[in-house]
This record gives C-alpha cells, structure tokens and sequence, in this order.
C-alpha cells in the first residue's frame, strides 16, 4: 500500500502510483470526505457555474436567433455536412 510523509508545513506528496491511478496532474484538486471514520481523496470535478465569467462579453449583443444561426452552423460542421 503506498505512504507519504507529512512535512512541517502539512504538505504530502502523492506517491506516483496513486497519482497514476487517480489521474492527478499539477493543479488538479483534489478534495477529502471523511466516510466512517476514515477521510476518502478523489478528484474535484468542475461545475458548469465554476465557469461564469470565464469569456468575456461579446462587445455587440447577439440575438437569439444569431445565436441558434450558430448553434446550427456549429452542429452542422460537428456532423461533418
């Protein structure tokens, strides 16, 4: 089973294996759920709200139906027609 060693500052790192198994990669986050006792580490996954405010407002608006135009554009080229 693999260990790793708490430093001073309360830092571990993940041994290799795990990090392979979990898919960790710098800057994936992780979060911890105690379960019986015990504390669980899994990968944090995104939510769509996380990404609010990420792009910037277009400096035109955009109707609705420019935007269905290019949601229709977009599958189309997506369905490769």
């Amino acid at each position: 089973m693999p260990t790793a060693t708490m430093t001073t500052k309360g830092q571990v790192t993940v041994p290799a294996e795990v990090r392979a198994r979990l898919g960790l990669t710098a800057g994936t986050k992780i979060e911890f759920t105690e379960e019986g006792g015990r504390y669980l580490i899994s990968v944090k996954r995104g939510r769509s709200a996380d990404l609010a405010g990420f792009l910037p407002r277009p400096e035109v608006p955009v109707t609705l139906e420019e935007m269905r135009l290019g949601i229709a554009e977009g599958a189309a080229m997506g369905a490769g027609l």
